[in-house]
């Protein structure tokens, strides 16, 4: 069988701590998947519209203020999919979004393994007051009972808060000192995929609130991606700044991304 894999943005960027901008980036990120500058293959040969019947739903008209009500349109919009069985991947919008997604597939698979791309753990219990803040959704993924196991890569900005975060969930820290791609496992299903573009150096991805130096290089992210064999029930692409990108190449390779990702959920559907 093949899956339908749902292309939804969620232009929501209210719980960002330091800079909006986030709101902006689904149709950002769609101008550059649909741009005849590149094409839809991916690195595996796959083609989105031939291979991979990738339909894009378009944007979730979300308030961006009350977080509640958009917790609430998200995970309505991720069971729909479900219901259909299609594979849901989400275009953010700041981090925040993770949460009410994976738990909308973990009402529906149980408990995930995720695979998360980011410098930063956000596993905040709240950051600034705010528990619902883009740097505490995994906290809150955690206290839901909504992961198995977390796989985090990239980080390089873990702070004794987060490191005593992590030790509390269990977390899997793979942090950039001394980083190679061998040392990130291959998860058991049902995987979650979570890509925080500020997690890709911003020699590559400079269009984020946050940049952080000393990143994965997107080569390294794909990699890691490409060696995942299980099912992949949902994933999201998110903090794109539009504001703060240069000549597109963020969005570029968001949209490298999606198809990347998109080519791995049709290759990986049939293995639990």
């Amino acid at each position: 069988m093949h899956p339908v894999i749902h292309l939804i943005g969620l232009p929501t960027d209210q719980n960002s701590s330091f800079e909006r901008g986030a709101a902006l980036a689904p149709p950002a990120i769609r101008a550059a998947l649909w741009s005849d500058r590149g094409n839809l293959s991916a690195q595996s040969g796959l083609e989105i519209g031939t291979d991979v019947n990738l339909k894009d739903l378009g944007d979730l008209p979300l308030s961006n203020v009350d977080c509640a009500a958009d917790d609430a349109s998200i995970i309505r919009a991720v069971t729909e999919s479900l219901d259909i069985d299609a594979i849901p991947l989400l275009l953010g919008g700041d981090h925040a979004v993770s949460y009410p997604v994976v738990a909308a597939l973990a009402a529906r698979h149980g408990p995930l393994n995720i695979l998360h791309f980011d410098a930063h753990p956000d596993l905040y219990a709240d950051f600034e007051g705010n528990p619902r803040s883009h740097a505490s959704p995994f906290a809150r993924i955690l206290e839901g009972g909504h992961a198995k196991h977390i796989v985090q890569v990239g980080i390089r900005t873990l702070n004794k808060h987060c490191r005593e975060q992590a030790a509390r969930y269990n977390v899997d820290i793979l942090p950039m000192l001394n980083f190679e791609v061998d040392m990130v496992p291959i998860l058991s299903g049902p995987i979650y995929i979570s890509v925080d573009l500020d997690g890709i150096d911003p020699s590559e991805a400079p269009g984020v609130a946050h940049p952080e130096p000393g990143g994965l290089t997107v080569r390294e992210v794909l990699s890691i991606i490409s060696k995942q064999s299980a099912q992949i029930v949902g994933a999201d692409i998110v903090e794109l700044n539009p504001a703060r990108d240069v000549n597109d190449i963020t969005a570029i390779v968001a949209a490298k991304l999606v198809r990347e990702i998109a080519a791995q959920m049709h290759q990986n559907y049939d293995h639990l």
